[in-house]
């Protein structure tokens, strides 16, 4: 048993088949889903939670040898990052991670993983690498739905690429492949349309419900008529939170996130609209959907007539005049589909490159920078009918076959040969002719779609004809003999047989000019955006620079095919330039329970991928840095000899050398970056010893010039003393002299008796003692911190002083000025973005203490219990810092201000509108690491002047002469004497604190209880109103409360005819006639 539950299986004496699969088995059933088949990570979706992940967990897996540790997905990560920052033995390379899988095998969860540890290993305290992390929830919900094999498939592929400089992350950029936007008008039974509406219509509040327009779920078509079970709402409206949230922490403005949700509510109304035909075999719109076509009007932000007209006619222009034809039901109901498609992929499309524009890096483009790129791509699909998707979808997979094959067999065996090095010859399945079959120019399928959807007449079925003209005789394609347009490729995986309905309509996605026309003049800025192509400036610098492959809102009239392939071509161009890492996702049974296997559908997945790569490992399999990538890792001496000499000294057995290469098998690797580590660190003590001594010699060398100095300047001091007494001795003696002289010639006379002097009266004792008291004390100084113990340098501290003096002092003028420009520059934003902000009632809340310094906030805080806070104005960067008495010491947690708006304590993974509720927020959640709740805000210190004094000038310095009040007034007063002052710097403008002066006290006293009553019920009516005012609505809004209308009396009229077929869900639940959650329309 021992030896099914080896680590490595490419290890195993006798692999085949059989052994594969029993160790795969034996180690799935001790709950160890990871297993390494070589260079590949094996990973067995458990479908149950297991302690894999904590972060104990993560720490272990940094900066550790593969073999050290169980097999882990963390490991596949701290390896992609050693070898980018060429940590391995070999030099810096970009890196790509390529997850591959069935449906449902966990690629999404692995890629979260990944992403979770690559942001950890180059942690840095940046809140870009949060930004990072809350792009994977943000694209689940619009691009993930659940199916009858995933209950969180994803529906669409991305390429995701890490940049970084040096060891820290600098931005990141999304490619999306291949959306699947049928979806939004259609799923099969069991499957369900995209999360985010459910999270929508369970998460948003019964306001917001009315302010877009959305009613009971199961009213709307496009889900079906079905919502989830009463129990999942909860879940749901959790996974809204976390949605919103996300995009709060990447930068969506508060507009874009409610035009958003408006178009959403949109697509969900539009999906109600059924017609009906006229006497004269015309078209229109049912009665029963008039309120929907309204309601749809509204949220989109264009005219109820041109979007009736749209869906019921189409214009042309022929010789430069215009020709509206109209639909019959079937078109115009297509009609209605194809704009939800294309708006909703539109949505999509404006996400990815809003993502890509937040989370870009801010270096210069000449900056070099590593990459990290993570694939996480459909698998294999083979379904009872497969369409133009699983064409698209398995054609990215041959092509990941071929990176696969060509990286592994084609690549290695090439240089081998060239190399001179000596193998056996592995046969293995080349697909490259099925790539031919798709992509060769111009009788490839994809080129033959492209023509054939050029042809406004041709049908599918004449595309197939064509097919099975030009490939008959290929082997990788079956003629299907059948009415319906059917056609067979021979993939590497197996026969899949496609059914060619729909292949043109796909392949073109044109969007009719009347139509994009309508959403150009929409009055929803977004939706304008996502149709006029008028991109923000930096995109478009940034596309200028650089050839951008995105689709979103190409100017090109490209088909769909072209897009994809050219994609698809891109993507293999930077995967063919980086050093891959392969993880297969394993799904191990179809009905999704824990601890049961299914050993036909494993080997199925298992068979194609990591069982060619085990067989061939014993062959060949090498690593193969060149001569001078192993001597920049190595040495710095003659390449050749110096390589081969340091390889002989070393264990390492195995490796070959070739004529200009060395090659290695993956393990090999790994002992040489042991011993690079090893060696790493005998520099560094060597380093720090000779950098110890030469720092040594050339501070004595500057401590004697010190000196010398000193003995110098002393001897001049001196010198200059003995003139200056010499000169003063001489000065005197000529003045005595000249004095005897004057003496000896003036006339002897009898002397005059000088006045008696009167003896002093002695001070009252009260005098003295004022005196005594009024003298200065010295200062205590504070107790010497422990970062700043003595030294043996500190005896010598005159001479220390005056080293310092002499080599920097020229630069202290200059850190003073630009600390005192950037303390400038925080008050002038204080005042203009944050004075309002931070103001709650017309006061600071008593935990805001201004512009103050670090120390000022300890000294706050040094006798405080534990748990209590203050907030304070960073006084070198706009932004805020939160101190927090903690257990041992203050700990100081930097707010950041995102560019939308929204506070963020740096690190954490959450949003907040507004300083109150970031408090509000974590006095119930702990802020990470150490989960420190708030519990006690630190007041201010009322005998004094406020902490914010500096900052209170620039609140409202016209209001500050007015806010004098009488001593008698001041008894009434309440005893927070400095709130009560600020708050006359917030007095609505029809106040005056001025008029009541003259009042009897009593009377003050009763005038200004009431007051303050008033004054708080209509500040609190005033907030509820401006937060409802100030916050945006859909442009339409009138209109779709309207459209809203006559729905429900439409919806009334019915109920009162028709016994309901359904039961409303939960939070809709009927009272009387009308649902609750529509109040007083």
């Amino acid at each position: 048993m021992e030896e099914h539950l080896q680590e490595d299986l490419a290890s195993l004496s006798d692999l085949d088949e059989k052994s594969l699969l029993e160790s795969l088995t034996g180690r799935f059933s001790h709950n160890h889903i990871y297993t390494y088949i070589g260079d590949i990570l094996v990973a067995v979706n458990p479908f149950k939670q297991l302690p894999l992940y904590e972060k104990e967990v993560s720490e272990r897996y940094k900066c550790r040898e593969k073999s050290s540790l169980p097999p882990h997905i963390f490991a596949v990560a701290d390896r992609a990052y050693q070898s980018m920052l060429g940590r391995l033995g070999t030099g810096p390379k970009n890196q790509c991670i390529v997850i591959s899988g069935e449906s449902g095998a966990g690629k999404t969860e692995s890629t979260k993983l990944l992403l979770r540890q690559l942001m950890e290993l180059c942690r840095a305290n940046s809140q870009l690498e949060q930004q990072i992390l809350q792009v994977n929830p943000l694209l689940e919900a619009f691009g993930n739905a659940q199916t009858v094999m995933n209950d969180n498939s994803s529906r669409f592929g991305k390429y995701i690429q890490l940049r970084f400089q040096n060891s820290s992350v600098k931005g990141a950029k999304i490619n999306e492949y291949l959306l699947e936007k049928s979806r939004v008008v259609h799923q099969d039974e069991g499957e369900r349309n995209f999360h985010i509406f459910y999270c929508m219509l369970a998460g948003i509040s019964p306001q917001d419900k009315e302010m877009y327009g959305l009613l009971d779920p199961t009213q709307y078509r496009y889900l079906n008529g079905k919502f989830v079970q009463d129990d999942m709402v909860q879940h749901w409206s959790a996974k809204y939170s976390e949605v919103s949230n996300a995009m709060d922490m990447v930068g969506f403005e508060e507009q874009e996130k409610v035009d958003m949700m408006t178009i959403l509510a949109g697509i969900l109304s539009l999906g109600n609209i059924t017609f009906e035909t006229t006497d004269s075999d015309a078209v229109k719109v049912s009665e029963k959907s008039q309120g929907w076509l309204k309601a749809t009007a509204g949220q989109f932000g264009v005219q109820e007539e041109e979007l009736l007209r749209c869906l019921t006619c189409t214009m042309s222009v022929t010789r430069g005049e215009s020709i509206h034809r109209l639909h019959n039901q079937q078109q115009a109901e297509d009609a209605r589909d194809s704009i939800a498609k294309v708006v909703y992929g539109r949505v999509f499309g404006w996400i990815v490159s809003k993502i890509n524009e937040l989370l870009s890096h801010k270096l210069d483009s000449d900056v070099a920078l590593s990459e990290i790129g993570i694939l996480d791509i459909f698998g294999f699909e083979n379904f009872a009918v497969n369409r133009f998707e699983q064409l698209c979808i398995n054609l990215a997979n041959e092509q990941l076959q071929f990176f696969f094959n060509h990286h592994i067999f084609l690549m290695e065996q090439n240089e081998y040969k060239e190399e001179g090095i000596q193998w056996e010859t592995i046969t293995f399945k080349d697909n490259k002719p099925i790539l031919d079959l798709f992509l060769t120019k111009p009788i490839g399928i994809l080129s033959l779609l492209d023509e054939q959807s050029a042809f406004p007449q041709a049908t599918d079925g004449n595309f197939v004809d064509k097919l099975n003209s030009k490939f008959k005789a290929n082997p990788h394609f079956e003629v299907v003999k059948s009415h319906s347009p059917l056609f067979t490729i021979v993939h590497y995986a197996g026969k899949v047989q496609y059914n060619a309905s729909g292949f043109l309509e796909k392949n073109r996605d044109n969007i009719p000019a009347n139509i994009r026309a309508l959403f150009i003049n929409s009055v929803t800025p977004l939706l304008s955006v996502l149709f006029a192509g008028r991109l923000d400036a930096s995109i478009q610098r940034k596309r200028a620079l650089q050839a951008v492959d995105d689709n979103f809102n190409s100017t090109r009239k490209q088909s769909v095919g072209a897009q994809f392939k050219h994609s698809l071509a891109v993507l293999m161009e930077k995967m063919f330039a980086a050093s891959p890492h392969f993880v297969r996702c394993i799904k191990p049974n179809s009905s999704k329970l824990p601890d049961q296997l299914d050993s036909k559908l494993v080997m199925d997945q298992v068979g194609h991928v990591c069982f060619l790569f085990a067989e061939s490992e014993p062959h060949f399999g090498f690593v193969t840095p060149s001569w001078q990538g192993f001597k920049e890792s190595i040495v710095t001496f003659q390449p050749r000899s110096c390589c081969i000499s340091i390889l002989n000294t070393t264990e390492l057995r195995g490796w070959k050398c070739g004529s200009s290469r060395l090659f290695f098998k993956y393990w090999h690797q790994e002992e040489l970056a042991r011993l690079l580590e090893r060696l790493g660190k005998a520099a560094v003590v060597i380093q720090k010893n000779y950098h110890a001594m030469s720092c040594r010699r050339k501070y004595l060398v500057l401590l004697a010039e010190v000196r010398r100095q000193q003995q110098a300047q002393r001897e001049r001091e001196m010198e200059e003393e003995m003139r200056m007494r010499r000169q003063l001795l001489e000065e005197e003696e000529r003045k005595r002299q000249l004095f005897m002289e004057q003496e000896n010639k003036r006339p002897v006379s009898p002397p005059v008796p000088l006045p008696r002097k009167k003896k002093p009266e002695p001070r009252p004792r009260s005098i003295l003692t004022g005196i005594a008291q009024s003298s200065h004390l010295a200062p205590v100084p504070r107790p010497r911190s422990k970062q700043f113990e003595a030294t043996p340098f500190d005896n010598d501290l005159q001479v220390n002083t005056d080293l310092m003096k002499l080599l920097g002092q020229s630069g202290d003028e200059e850190r003073a000025k630009e600390k005192r420009k950037k303390r400038n520059n925080t008050i002038r934003w204080f005042k203009e973005t944050q004075v309002r902000k931070v103001a709650r009632n017309g006061t600071f809340p008593c935990w805001f203490h201004g512009m103050i310094t670090r120390r000022q906030a300890e000294d706050l805080l040094i006798d405080k219990p534990l748990g209590c806070f203050l907030i304070r104005v960073g006084q070198s960067r706009e932004g805020y810092t939160l101190t927090y008495r903690g257990a041992d010491r203050c700990r100081h947690y930097m707010i950041e201000m995102q560019s939308n708006g929204k506070y963020v304590i740096l690190g954490e993974d959450r949003a907040h509108s507004s300083l109150p509720d970031l408090v509000q927020y974590h006095t119930q959640v702990g802020i990470e690491p150490l989960m420190e709740l708030l519990t006690i805000p630190c007041g201010q210190q009322c005998d004094h002047e406020p902490d914010y004094e500096e900052l209170k000038a620039i609140v409202a310095p016209a209001m500050l002469n007015s806010s004098s009040v009488d001593s008698e007034e001041a008894i009434y007063e309440e005893p927070d004497q400095v709130h009560l002052k600020l708050q006359r710097l917030f007095l609505p403008p029809g106040q005056n604190p001025g008029l009541d002066a003259n009042k009897p006290p009593v009377l003050k006293r009763v005038t200004d209880r009431r007051r303050r009553l008033e004054a708080a019920e209509l500040e609190h009516k005033a907030e509820d109103e401006t937060e409802h005012i100030g916050r945006p609505v859909p442009r339409l809004y009138p209109s779709i409360r309207l459209a809203m209308r006559e729905i429900q009396q439409i919806q009334q009229v019915q109920e009162q005819t028709a016994v309901p077929s359904h039961k409303p869900w939960g939070p809709w639940r009927k009272k009387g006639d009308c649902y609750t959650s529509i109040h007083n329309i």
